[in-house]
Parts: C-alpha cells; sequence; structure tokens
C-alpha cells in the first residue's frame, strides 16, 4: 500500500527538520512524503533541501492559506492513501504508518483516525494536552466533536469523489471535510485508540484571536452541510475540550 503524506509549510525553519525525519523513519516501505510550501524566507527551504533525497515531490510557491496549500498536495499525491502531518507535528512512534496500512488493508474500510497528544515544543516528551477521540457515531458534529485531522487517514479515491478542502473556511475547513466524510457520505472509518501524532502546542487554529473565529466557521460548516446547530454550539464546543487538559494517556 502506497501512502502519501502531504506537508504543509510556511515559515518553520526551527520545525520541519523534525517532520520530516519523523516521516523518513517510519517502518512502512511504500510512504511518498510531498512537501508543500507558501514561499518560506525564514530558511526553511534550506532545510527542505537538506533533505531532498527523503522527499517524493517540493513545491515553493506562494499560497492562498493552509488549505489552499494542502489542496495542491492533494493533487499531486499519487498514494493510495493519504494522509497529512503538520510542519510542526511529528508521529508518536515509527509504526504509526504500519499501523494504518494494516487498517486500510481491509478494502471495506475507507479511512483511520486515532488519538493526538499537544507537547512542549522545546520538551516533546512533556505532554499538555491528550485529544482521544471515539468511534464515530451521527449526533458528534453537532457536539463540537472532530477527529483529530493529522491523525486522519483517507483513501485516495475518496477524495477524488468527494473532494479537498472547502476554501471558504480559513480555520476549519478540516472539520468541515471530517464532516462531509464521516456524516454527509457515511464513509466507512475506524477508530484506533493508539497516540499516532505528537502535535506541537500553538497552531493557529488555537491562537487567541483564531478560537472564536474557527468556532464561528464551525457553526458555519454545520450549516452548510445540514446539521441543525443551536446558539449554544459554540460554547459546547469550546467546553468539550477542557477535558483534554486533564486526560491521560492510559
Amino acid at each position: 500500500m502506497r501512502i502519501s503524506i502531504i506537508t504543509v509549510v510556511y515559515n518553520n525553519v526551527a520545525t520541519i527538520e523534525n517532520t520530516i525525519l519523523s516521516v523518513a523513519a517510519q517502518s512502512h516501505s511504500g510512504t511518498e512524503h510531498i512537501v508543500v510550501d507558501g514561499g518560506s524566507t525564514d530558511g526553511t527551504l534550506l532545510i527542505i533541501d537538506k533533505y531532498r533525497d527523503k522527499l517524493a515531490i517540493v513545491v515553493s510557491e506562494p499560497d492562498c492559506g493552509i488549505y489552499d496549500a494542502m489542496n495542491k498536495g492533494l493533487k499531486l499525491a499519487s498514494g493510495d492513501v493519504i494522509g497529512f502531518l503538520n510542519a510542526d507535528d511529528i508521529y508518536a512512534n515509527d509504526g504509526v504508518l504500519e499501523q494504518v496500512a494494516q487498517v486500510l488493508g481491509d478494502t471495506s474500510v475507507d479511512a483511520c483516525y486515532a488519538d493526538l497528544v499537544y507537547v512542549d515544543c522545546k520538551n516533546p516528551s512533556r505532554i499538555i494536552r491528550y485529544w482521544k477521540s471515539c468511534d464515530y457515531r451521527d449526533g458528534l458534529f453537532e457536539k463540537g466533536w472532530m477527529p483529530a485531522h493529522p491523525t486522519f487517514f483517507v483513501r485516495n479515491k475518496i477524495y477524488e469523489k468527494y473532494g479537498g478542502f472547502d476554501l471558504a473556511f480559513r480555520l476549519q475547513s478540516d472539520f468541515d471535510l471530517t464532516m462531509r466524510f464521516l456524516w454527509m457520505h457515511h464513509i466507512k472509518a475506524v477508530y484506533v485508540p493508539r497516540v499516532f501524532v505528537k502535535m506541537c502546542i500553538g497552531g493557529a487554529s488555537s491562537r487567541p484571536g483564531n478560537i472564536i473565529k474557527g468556532n464561528l466557521e464551525a457553526w458555519r460548516a454545520c450549516r452548510k452541510n445540514g446539521l441543525k446547530v443551536g446558539p449554544f454550539f459554540i460554547l459546547a464546543k469550546i467546553m468539550s475540550r477542557i477535558p483534554q487538559f486533564f486526560s491521560r494517556l492510559e
């Protein structure tokens, strides 16, 4: 099974090396790593050039935001399965993609997803927040739930059939996409109760100024896709994250 991993990056010189090495260290042999750079000016491209032998495709050009860059990566991907790893994220261990291949070895399964931990950028062993997911069931998106996008691996044919990221959402297009796939189109997805990804705390959607904007986008995405959400949806979505700061790895 060929798995395409797409990393979009813009001025992440401090973390892009760890991301590249994390993908390169995976035990699964059929991996295609695609890097879509937005025209970095901070030395990121020097790091990328250092590891060109580990990368299948590198694109560097201005884009219209993270989801535009992700859509570019989707067009370039040739794998049977596609996953996204952000430029400040790493895989929890070197067997993550092998486990993905095992789950999706069942041809009736369209996607899989797992757990994610937020870690201190300077000390990746220090876990700050544990995003524990669950088996999907209808009604979860109305409560603000979604699978952690960096752990979400989907067959290429699903993207070809149902499309990529909606650029109308600048902060929550992954929420919209997972909702479309799981709720609207009812693809068959399997939850793997394991940590797949370590995410560096402080991404764009978690910045204070973007939290409310992002949750408003999530509300709009629900309405766009026909979900009935009330005025307390945003509060419920924010509150649903609180237990993640107190959860611990089992």
